[in-house]
């Protein structure tokens, strides 16, 4: 028997069937030894030297392993074809070779890139060893991570006050977002007016034409910058006879793209499906390792890292085979398509990611798929099949007329396209790139189509617009967005973009509005703080240059120690050079770099920096326990003081009630005052006075100075009910919480998209919320059904239950609840484990098993007692005691209370 080592459970139940009873696989649940999280665990005194720490789940798994290591006769290590897997499988073979768990038996490494029979069996009989420079580049990356983490977090910590790391990938991806939000607040728009003639043909068809030229000047987007010269156009084209000069009809070809990589997934995902990055990975990881499909278990797509565009020859013939037989042979090109990548860095060295086979259409797996794993699947078999279809035939025809009245011309173009052959359009439609320039025009007329006409021919003038425009700043990074910026910059690689975008929201870095990424406060100023002083190490090409030595280990050109050596030389230096470094001189230079943003200047040309309540006050940034925040240079006389939001500013804008509410008008059903105040928590809307107020915060993402009446109304509506749930009549609610806006049926809460949802939505999509939730195992009427039930809890009493909540499977017994560990097989759980894992987490909150007891006896004995109908003296002597126990616990809860305050209990933990 051979012994197989993969990373999930679900991959080696998979395979196991592939392989047959000849072969054993095991899971390693992913990584199973990291770097422990404090100062020493890499010394580069000692050149590099690491310290591995294996966790405790994976104690136990290592030791199965090694188990069936000795009745094996080989090892074959299966893990993901990546730099990830090779080091899984690295770190798998060490742990073994210190248990001296091999002896002498064969050891070999075998990939596959999709998880079908074939693909699996054809890895086996072509095995390798483990990659070495492979695994130093792993190495490599995560000694770096791991230095610039630890080395470069306490600074923030001792010199910014409320900061809560570094990193080496995460700080740059930060700074993109800051550096365009600074973009915008600098912005300038530009005044700017576009004419367009409405005009028709001699047989009376419509068409529109725009200003090109106007008495021999060259009419560019911004040359009509003001009312004065766009009326002047005007006139003289209200009083001119219109003739078409030329008619071109040019006929164009519209290629296809690549099939998906990471990142080109997790675009089109977003732009098309609305799933985050990490969503997107989740859903294709599912649809790698495999579904049922009328009971065999079949991997639906490639391998879902990678940043490679071609696919495998064999490959391009099953999707040729499918583009035949699904939209005939004119949607065939003569040779099959070939593709190479721009990204900067890119290693392509695995195929691209496509379906297993394109014989298999999203409607043959639509019954055995949920909704997301479906449009994601369809998403990657249209984009992967458009890929190797024939070319869109699109004829384009540009029409330019001229206008004459009396000594002045002008200069018109229609514009207009005709798709004569929709080609691979007939399979997939790109997703809009939604980075668009600001440079580009306000309308595209590309789309339209024109009515026929041809040169000489008069056209009929129907009337002319002059309209009034303004240039507008580039738009803000959405995780799409942002994730194409990473990869065209040669930042990070495809398996950190999710998990780098979730850390710096995790951080309070980074805010999260209508999909849009805004820096907070918090993530300004630790950017502003890194570019003054650590600029070198937030730099795009410092960070791109890093990754691209990282991938020359990778492919053997370089010594992996030495581009360490050279890292850590530089950069323990730098952080020496910090260690003088004063909180104050801190402060002068966030004072100094961020003053544009924090005291932006006033239209009344007063000072930005004076104190509003004081009066001769200078303002500036100060540094507290919680982050910093703007104070009055009079303290303690004058203790004003602003929060800075997400626009940093702290002009009285941002704190709207100044020294005391602002006024925002009457609501006209009540007749009471309705206000724009500042509290303790940040900004919010009051309607009335005192403890009969209503009172609702201004959602995180808006600006203050934005609220007006409408909007404070629209607040103060909340929490709105939407309707009755059709099913038992309950109310369903919309509601802002602290984790954003939220529809809520009973016990259940599902989020929502944007604060505007909670105004418009209707019955059935809060309907269609609250199920899909329910589905996904989210709280309900009751917990999640139990998925197995292990036997009784020792102490506890009661059984103890495998269930699978919001935030994962866990065990629950008596209401304490405990998240199994991460890749845990809620199937696997043992009661032995359970018990543990119950009891560390009733130990870290603080119930005691014999209170849960008395509990659960309590509801025992309540039960019995309703059931027989009586024993009325029993049940008052019952009372008494519960009385005299309730009074005994809360004068111990309140001498508890007073000592120790750190630890906030929560209800419910695991779902």
């Amino acid at each position: 028997m051979d012994l197989v080592i993969v990373e999930s459970p679900a991959k080696a139940k998979t395979i196991n069937k592939y392989l047959g009873s000849g072969y054993k696989v095991l899971a390693s649940y992913g990584h199973v030894r990291d770097l422990p999280p404090k100062d020493g665990s890499v010394r580069p005194d000692e050149d590099f030297a690491m310290s591995w720490e294996v966790g405790k789940p994976s104690q136990k798994r290592l030791s199965e392993i090694a188990q069936a290591m000795k009745s094996a006769d080989s090892l074959v290590l299966a893990t993901d074809p990546d730099r990830e897997g090779e080091a899984i499988s690295w770190h798998v073979l060490e742990v073994l070779r210190q248990k001296r768990a091999l002896g002498k038996k064969p050891i070999s490494r075998v990939v596959f890139n999709a998880i079908t029979k074939q693909a699996v069996l054809d890895a086996i009989a072509n095995p390798r060893q483990i990659d070495e420079p492979l695994v130093e580049a792993y190495l490599a990356r995560r000694a770096l991570d791991y230095l610039v983490g630890f080395t470069l977090s306490p600074v923030l910590w001792r010199k910014l006050p409320g900061a809560r790391s570094a990193g080496r990938v995460q700080s740059v991806a930060l700074r993109l977002v800051c550096d365009r939000e600074s973009e915008i607040e600098r912005f300038k728009p530009e005044e700017y007016w576009q004419v367009v003639a409405h005009l028709a043909t001699e047989r009376g068809d419509a068409f529109d034409a725009r200003l090109t030229a106007f008495d021999g000047e060259k009419i560019q987007r911004l040359s009509i910058g003001n009312g004065d010269k766009a009326g002047t156009v005007k006139r003289m084209l209200e009083s001119a006879a219109f003739r078409i000069e030329s008619v071109e009809a040019k006929p164009t070809r519209r290629n296809p793209g690549p099939p998906f990589t990471t990142s080109s997934l997790q675009q089109a995902a977003s732009a098309k499906l609305g799933f985050s990055a990490s969503r997107t990975m989740q859903v294709a990881q599912k649809l790698y390792e495999g579904v049922e499909l009328g009971g065999e278990t079949v991997g639906l797509i490639t391998y879902m890292r990678t940043d490679g565009v071609q696919m495998a020859p064999e490959a391009i013939a099953n999707a040729r085979d499918a583009i035949e037989t699904g939209f005939g042979k004119r949607y065939l090109p003569e040779k099959a398509r070939h593709y190479s990548t721009k990204a900067k860095n890119a290693q392509e060295a695995h195929e691209a990611i496509r379906p297993t086979s394109f014989a298999r259409s999203p409607k043959d797996v639509e019954r055995f798929l949920d909704r997301d794993q479906l449009r994601l699947y369809e998403l990657v078999w249209k984009r992967g099949i458009a890929s190797q279809m024939a070319s869109a035939e699109i004829e384009r025809t540009t029409v330019e007329i001229l206008a004459t009245s009396s000594d002045k011309t002008a200069q018109l173009r229609a514009s207009g396209q005709v798709i004569r052959f929709d080609g691979f359009l007939a399979a997939y439609v790109d997703h809009r790139d939604d980075s668009k320039s600001a440079g580009d025009s306000d309308e595209d007329d590309d789309d339209k189509r024109l009515p026929e006409m041809s040169a000489k021919e008069r056209a009929e003038r129907r009337s002319i617009d002059a309209t009034q425009h303004f240039t507008e700043p580039p738009p803000r990074y959405s995780e799409a967005s942002l994730i194409k910026k990473m990869e065209e910059l040669g930042i990070g690689r495809p398996s950190t973009y999710a998990a780098t975008l979730q850390t710096l929201q995790d951080r309070d870095y980074i805010v999260v509005d209508k999909r849009k990424l805004l820096p907070d406060a918090r993530g300004r100023l630790v950017t502003a703080f890194l570019q003054n002083f650590f600029d070198r190490y937030v730099e795009y090409d410092f960070t791109a240059s890093l990754e691209e030595k990282l991938d020359k280990i990778s492919a053997g050109e370089l010594d992996w120690k030495e581009v360490l050596r050279e890292f850590w030389r530089d950069f323990s230096a730098h952080v020496d050079g910090t260690k003088e470094l004063r909180v104050s001189d801190v402060l002068d230079a966030l004072n100094e770099d961020l003053a544009p943003l924090v005291f932006p200047e006033r239209e009344d040309g007063t000072d930005p920096r004076a104190c509003p309540r004081c009066g001769n006050g200078q303002l500036s940034l100060k540094l507290g326990k919680f982050g910093a925040f703007v104070g009055c240079s009079n303290y303690p006389e004058c203790n004003f003081t602003r929060q800075l939001g997400t626009s940093l500013s702290a002009d009285a804008a941002d704190d709207p009630a100044g020294d005391g509410p602002k006024e925002l008008g009457t609501d006209p059903d009540t007749g009471e005052m309705v206000t724009l105040r500042t509290g303790r928590f940040g900004p919010y809307v009051q309607r009335g006075e005192g403890k009969e107020a209503a009172r609702t915060s201004v959602p995180k993402g808006w600006d203050p100075s934005s609220i007006d009446l409408d909007k404070a109304l629209k607040l103060l509506t909340l929490p709105r009910e939407v309707g009755k749930h059709p099913e038992d009549g309950e109310p369903i609610l919309v509601n802002l919480g602290r984790y954003g806006p939220y529809v809520q049926h009973q016990k259940t809460y599902a989020n929502v998209e944007s604060v505007d949802d909670l105004f418009e939505m209707g019955l059935n999509r809060a309907v269609s919320l609250i199920a899909e939730k329910r589905e996904k195992g989210g709280k309900g009427r009751a917990a999640p059904a139990a998925l197995k039930t292990l036997g009784e809890h020792p102490t506890f009493g009661g059984e103890i239950t495998v269930r699978d909540g919001r935030f994962g499977p866990y065990v629950s017994v008596a209401k304490i609840n405990a998240t199994l560990p991460k890749g845990k097989d809620p199937a696997s759980v043992t009661l032995e484990e359970a018990i543990q894992l119950i009891n560390e987490r009733a130990e870290k909150t603080g119930k005691k098993p014999s209170a849960a007891k008395k509990t659960a006896s309590k509801k025992t004995a309540k039960a019995d007692g309703e059931a027989k109908g009586g024993a009325k003296a029993k049940s008052a002597s019952s009372a008494k005691k519960s009385a005299a126990s309730t009074k005994k616990t809360s004068s111990s809860s309140r001498s508890k209370k007073a000592v120790d305050t750190s630890d906030e209990t929560v209800p419910w933990d695991a779902s």
